[in-house]
């Protein structure tokens, strides 16, 4: 299947800035917040990373587990397989990098891959500087960048205990644009850099 990523009139939601992250200083109330991880440098076409855990929950609120197989497998324009947040929206698949969950345990908290609610996570590539629109090669797949960070609407156990949460600012979604599989070691990869608009419908929850 090839992707064609021009922006298409029909089914474009346009962000020409990232309105999520913008409004979160205001929605957790904090100037500076407690957990801020280093990723490296803005990411550029060609940056590469690799996947350190694939993980999956059975229903929506609750942390993911790792897949014991080390595999997982995308389905185009719906998600991760066998996962409670796949489906018609445009955040079918997130990502959260371990240098940011690094961050949480050295504030003293007792975390680890899919703690976070994370599907895939990354190292040794800046995701969360990810413009709006960037397309990543990870595993066999490809997936267009939809949403940076979101609103917690209702503060998750992580957030009671550490005054704060990493993942509402560095957490990242995306859509499926082409279908395959991520396995643990794959290599995660920057093939086109986005420029603030998300080609798919946006909405507030799966349709």
């Amino acid at each position: 299947m090839n992707a064609d990523f021009s922006p298409s009139t029909n089914n474009c939601e346009k962000v020409k800035s990232n309105e999520t992250a913008r409004a979160l200083a205001e929605d957790l109330g904090i100037d500076n917040p407690l957990m801020v991880s280093d990723q490296g440098p803005a990411p550029v076409e060609g940056d590469t990373g690799i996947v350190v855990s694939v993980n999956t929950s059975p229903k929506k609120g609750m942390r993911k587990a790792p897949v014991e197989s080390g595999v997982i497998g995308l389905a185009a324009d719906f998600g991760v397989e066998g996962d409670a947040h796949a489906g018609d929206w445009h955040r079918q698949v997130s990502f959260l990098a371990e240098e940011s969950i690094q961050v949480a345990i050295d504030n003293g908290l007792d975390v680890g891959y899919g703690d976070f609610a994370e599907n895939i996570t990354t190292k040794g590539i800046n995701i969360k500087e990810m413009l709006l629109g960037t397309i990543v090669k990870v595993g066999t797949a490809t997936v267009e960048i939809s949403q940076i960070g979101k609103i917690c609407h209702n503060r998750c156990a992580i957030y009671y205990l550490a005054g704060d949460c990493i993942f509402p600012r560095e957490g990242v979604f995306g859509w499926v644009v082409e279908p395959g599989e991520v396995r643990v070691g794959d290599e995660v990869c920057v093939l086109k850099l986005g420029e603030g608009e998300v080609h798919r419908a946006v909405s507030d929850k799966p349709l």
